[in-house]
């Protein structure tokens, strides 16, 4: 084996809260084993620490944003028109998280 180990596996796998089986834990480390190799594959290339890393998927790629205009909105009470429950002038919203 390489640079990865079963402990360092069953480590990241206790951190991470998933548990592992022996089986999985070996299907861990094979595909650290392969990602490895392919690092070291790529760092083998002619001139590869001479390439500036790509910030983004497409070259030409840029952002074109609006013109921020403000525009005149609803009232707080139209809004709260619309709204099922209310308390004030907020909106009661079902619990999501416990």
């Amino acid at each position: 084996m390489g640079k990865f180990t079963k402990e360092m596996v069953d480590d990241l796998a206790d951190k991470l809260l998933i548990g592992l089986t022996e089986e999985e834990n070996k299907m861990v480390l094979d595909e650290f084993e392969i990602i490895d190799k392919t690092i070291d594959m790529i760092n083998e290339i002619d001139g590869i620490k001479n390439i500036e890393p790509m910030t983004h998927a497409l070259d030409d790629f840029e952002f074109v944003l609006r013109e921020d205009i403000a525009k005149e909105s609803i009232s707080v009470e139209d809004a709260l028109r619309n709204a099922g429950a209310t308390e004030g002038r907020e909106i009661e919203v079902p619990k999501v998280v416990d």
